[in-house]
């Protein structure tokens, strides 16, 4: 049976999701978009027209379009300050919803969809892309398989100088609110550990483009004793990061280091004496399913997969959540100048 869909929000984000389902033969046969909404009917019939959507209905009523299509299926890719509204209009309409970062707008929101997301036995989950590349699902892998001995610390550098425009550069917190969280959600997977606490510290430095918060530093307590400190900035020139951050991840018995695209280094230690242990190189393991390395793509498809099964996506909602309050809770530490426990 092929899922049809209505997708809400068709701004640019909204390429990139289109596309992916286009781009894949499985995708592309399992998914049939019926529906498009967005406020401004030009930009959906401008998206309709760019990706060659035909026999689609365009509309700025949400609830309108999603009465005449009967979707299986609503993408929501709106502005997250929306994405409550929208949501619960999916699910009042009998549909799985699947959402850009971050689920909701603050954590009441989140906790009041994933309710409603029960009260209608339908499937919630959040887009979190970078979840599902190669890097990430490699140091999982050789996390679990104990080759740094038990896990200690997670490490995170992200500096990068993203001159966007729009409405990023006048949004609060805009680094914590609509970056880190791909970085906290990595992190979280990586570890396999439940966030416990967190103090951060928010800056807007000299020189900055954004309204406000473009630089944050936090250390997160995670469960089991493990550390997770993230450095960021959105505003530092001359030296870009990857997207992914720069990892260092260490253990009882090694560190791995990883610059976010292909550069991998990982080292135990030989012997018992001396001052400093002599290295030997470690071999990363390749992913355990490489089906799940490819962003969008492997995101929706789970969440395909889990509409087909009923069992529950790796991104659902109630999961998820954990990341979010990674989020909130640094944010309000940036406000207090206090450790906030999630």
């Amino acid at each position: 049976m092929i899922l049809r869909a209505v997708l809400c929000g068709c701004g640019a984000m909204a390429r990139g999701w289109v596309r992916a389902i286009a781009a894949n033969p499985d995708l592309r046969s399992e998914i049939r978009f019926v529906g498009l909404v967005d406020v401004k009917l030009e930009v959906a019939t401008a998206l309709a027209a760019e990706v060659d959507l035909q026999d689609v209905v365009i509309g700025p009523d949400l609830d309108a379009v999603l009465a005449e299509t009967k979707p299986d299926i609503l993408f929501d890719i709106v502005v997250p300050a929306a994405r409550r509204d929208v949501v619960a209009a999916g699910f009042r309409h009998g549909c799985h919803v699947l959402s850009e970062k971050p689920m909701a707008a603050s954590l009441a929101d989140g906790r009041e969809l994933i309710r409603l997301a029960d009260e209608a036995g339908k499937l919630h989950a959040v887009v979190q892309n970078r979840r599902f590349i190669s890097g990430v699902r490699r140091i999982r892998r050789f996390v679990d398989e104990g080759a740094l001995g038990e896990l200690t610390g997670i490490h995170c550098d992200f500096f990068i100088g993203a001159h966007f425009g729009g409405f990023r550069e006048e949004m609060e917190h805009v680094l914590l609110l609509d970056m880190a969280i791909h970085t906290f959600d990595a992190a979280r997977f990586i570890a396999d550990k439940k966030p416990l606490a967190v103090y951060c510290y928010e800056e807007n430095p000299r020189g900055s483009w954004y309204r406000h918060g473009a630089a944050a530093m936090a250390i997160f307590e995670l469960s089991d004793d493990v550390t997770f400190t993230y450095r960021g900035s959105w505003c530092a020139e001359g030296a870009n990061t990857s997207w992914e951050s720069a990892w260092r991840i260490t253990g009882t018995r090694g560190t791995l280091l990883w610059d976010g695209a292909e550069s991998f280094h990982a080292h135990t230690v030989a012997g018992g004496e001396g001052l400093q242990r002599e290295p030997l190189p470690l071999e990363i393991p390749e992913p355990s399913d490489p089906r799940q390395t490819h962003g969008h793509v492997s995101v929706i498809a789970d969440f395909v997969a889990s509409i087909r099964s009923g069992q529950k996506p790796e991104t659902a909602s109630d999961d998820n959540i954990n990341s979010l309050a990674m989020v909130f809770a640094a944010i309000e530490s940036a406000r207090t100048r206090q450790r906030v426990t999630i």
